[in-house]
């Protein structure tokens, strides 16, 4: 550079010397040197200088050069904050804190120099100053053209570049909490939950007054099936905002997931008592309710929704789910407009055509029924798409796993408690109606579908490392007698939350479990393990026209549901032939036809005493959270049996997908025809 450069090509060549700081630091140092020898003492390239000097291992030099510069530039924030840094570098913690506090004292939105004072203080045992001090790092974050630069793209949907500036700035700065929160944002966004909630728990472990971030992380709690730990954040920042509706909204949802639908209930009306135009807490306030057995008051809830926002179509599916609400003319005519809208968009379309299915089914108009249960279960299809020769592969692997020399090998392994009653099959096949029964008697306590059993096959899968490739079975089968009975007692540790009323036994009713009928036993070998079955057409058709709010992507393909279907009853069929009577078969149309004798029988295997309370299971009171509520709190009718056979002339497909499976009903195919079977399927079925 000539030394008669003039001084805005001294501004340009310092300007470049800072970009490279953060790639190229030696570079740097070089420009920084070539100013100095234009402009001797140019305070600018000095703090550069040492700041490059500070990069590559010259602390002491860098040292030296600040603390001089800082004597002469005693205003400049940049400087202050380079020499506590290199102070810090040479051990010097205390002699740096004064530095960091002059540089946000002098310039409070310099970017990093809040989060460098946080993390000094916390590294000296100053939990409360340093809590403190990130607060402000996040305030003044936007400030940082780094952080900014994430955001932008997470605002712009632009996960990967997101992803990659974030943990660039991680690597550099791992207790940035801002960019902690970011990170998570992108994790729940991708659905790598437990990531999203350790990234949030390093967060608050610095500064746990992040009250944004608690928010976040009670919400990921709560998505994590984590429940009571949500409960506790969400009543700790209630504490600092008890005015926060968001946040009693939130309660809301987290008591009603815990089974405590009273304090849901009570929870959901205060806050539209602040904020009666919310339609979202109205459609929560309704499933509460209707979860409650309050059925005219949730109509009213619904309803409500419908009248502040029309095209609420989740509002109008929960009406249509209630399974006992008619709809009338107008209502079809405000469905059906709704519909013709081209600016609705897909989530909104899917349940107005689940719902006018259901109404226009109601009405008679079959064929115009199955048109709109047709497309909306094509809407959901795209969304969740659904691997089926992945579940067919799973299915290979369990069968090949649970052998019988695989049990007699494990036997008397597990925990031994006999607290569990396992409710398992396919979706709408009886399962709720064999909860109530069950439920009505003194000893058993009706919970929910767990998500525990899952969690765990969650966690054995990512012990293995390569959880996304890795079969849990196969985790599974090198544990010792000691760590399965651990597994039994966690599951119990996980489900006792849900268990209110101290009576010695409960139910879990998560149908998918039939996937884990050998974990359950060889983890809780004295639970008991109920098949709910129905007849294939019935049972499928009735999964086809349910928009489920989770799960069950299989529902929404009918040859994916004729060979969902004949995979579990392959799956059980192994389990009769390698466990014998482990298993209890309930067959829904014997139950619809003679109740007591099935009833007893029921009883029976659980070893329990009879009690005419099951016969009269409709009268019990309790909380039934399923799209079966309405249907469990009457006596058992008939209707619904073959209600299926108005719609046979659409479900060609299922009953291919079904084979032998259908025609042999309620009989199972020999085990090796079924097996031959899922052999044979299409890879991509």
């Amino acid at each position: 550079m000539s030394t008669t450069a003039p001084q805005a090509g001294i501004g340009t060549a310092l300007e470049h010397a800072l970009r490279l700081l953060d790639t190229d630091p030696a570079l740097a140092a070089e420009q920084a040197v070539e100013i100095l020898r234009v402009a001797p003492g140019h305070p600018g390239a000095e703090l550069v200088l040492g700041m490059a000097e500070l990069a590559l291992g010259q602390a002491q030099a860098a040292e030296a050069r600040l603390a001089a510069l800082a004597a002469a530039q005693p205003k400049s924030a940049a400087t202050w904050l380079a020499l506590g840094r290199a102070r810090l570098a040479l051990g010097q913690p205390t002699q740096a804190l004064p530095c960091m506090e002059r540089a946000v004292a002098l310039q409070p939105a310099l970017p990093g120099a809040w989060l460098a004072l946080a993390d000094l203080l916390y590294d000296q045992g100053q939990r409360e100053a340093a809590d403190a001090a990130y607060l402000q790092h996040v305030h003044h974050s936007v400030r940082d053209p780094a952080l900014m630069a994430a955001a932008d793209a997470l605002v712009r949907g632009d996960l990967p570049e997101a992803e990659t500036r974030l943990r660039a700035r991680l690597a550099r700065f791992p207790s940035d909490v801002a960019a902690l929160r970011m990170l998570a944002e992108l994790g729940a966004r991708l659905g790598h939950n437990e990531e999203a909630i350790e990234l949030l728990a390093q967060a608050l472990a610095r500064a746990p007054s992040f009250d944004a971030a608690r928010q976040n992380y009670a919400a990921m709690l709560n998505r994590a099936n984590r429940h009571d730990e949500a409960l506790v954040e969400v009543d700790r920042l209630l504490e600092r905002d008890p005015d926060n509706q968001s946040l009693h909204n939130l309660r809301a949802v987290i008591l009603g997931k815990l089974g405590d639908f009273d304090g849901a209930i009570e929870a959901y009306a205060r806050v539209l008592a602040r904020l009666p135009g919310q339609w979202q807490v109205w459609l929560g306030y309704g499933h509460a309710l209707k979860t409650a057995g309050r059925t005219p008051e949730a109509i009213a809830a619904y309803r409500r929704a419908i009248a502040l926002k029309p095209d609420f179509g989740s509002a109008w599916w929960s009406l249509a789910n209630l399974k006992t609400v008619r709809f009338g003319a107008d209502d079809i005519a405000a469905m059906r407009s709704q519909l013709a809208r081209p600016d609705l968009d897909d989530d909104a379309r899917l349940h107005f055509e689940f719902a006018l299915g259901k109404a226009l089914e109601d009405a008679g108009q079959d064929a115009e029924a199955f048109s709109h249960y047709a497309r909306g279960n094509a809407l959901r299809r795209r969304q969740v798409p659904y691997d089926a020769a992945l579940a067919r592969e799973r299915t290979r692997r369990a069968i090949r796993t649970y052998t019988r020399e695989f049990f007699a090998a494990r036997a008397g392994s597990g925990c031994p408690a006999p607290d569990p009653i396992f409710v398992v099959g396919m979706p709408r096949a009886g399962s709720t109606l064999i909860e109530q029964i069950l439920a009505s008697h003194p000893m058993v306590e009706g919970t929910m579908e767990l998500p525990s059993l899952i969690a765990i096959t969650r966690e054995l899968r990512e012990r293995s490392g390569s959880p996304e490739t890795t079969s849990y079975h196969d985790v599974l089968a090198a544990l010792d007698p000691a760590e399965l009975a651990a597994l039994g007692q966690d599951y119990l540790r996980r489900a006792q939350v849900h268990r209110r009323e101290g009576r010695p036994l409960f139910i879990d009713k998560m149908p998918n479990n039939f996937a884990h009928v050998g974990l359950i036993h060889l983890i809780l070998p004295n639970a008991k393990i109920i098949d709910a079955r129905r007849h294939p057409l019935a049972c499928c058709f009735s999964n086809f026209k349910q928009h489920f709010a989770r799960g069950q992507a299989f529902s929404y393909d009918l040859e994916d549901l004729g060979h969902y279907y004949a995979d579990y009853v392959a799956l059980m069929a192994h389990f009769d032939a390698v466990l014998p009577g482990r298993i209890h078969r309930v067959f829904h149309e014997d139950m619809v036809e003679d109740p007591e004798t099935q009833i007893r029988a029921l009883l029976d295997y659980c070893a329990l005493p009879f009690d005419p309370r099951c016969l009269r299971f409709y009268e019990n009171p309790r909380a039934v959270r399923t799209a079966s509520s309405e249907q469990v709190r009457r006596p058992i009718y008939r209707e619904g049996v073959a209600q299926w056979r108005r719609f046979e002339p659409w479900l060609e497909p299922l009953k291919q997908a079904l084979g032998p499976v259908l025609t042999a009903y309620p009989a199972v195919p020999p085990l090796t025809d079924l097996l031959a079977r899922i052999e044979m399927r299409p890879q991509q079925g």
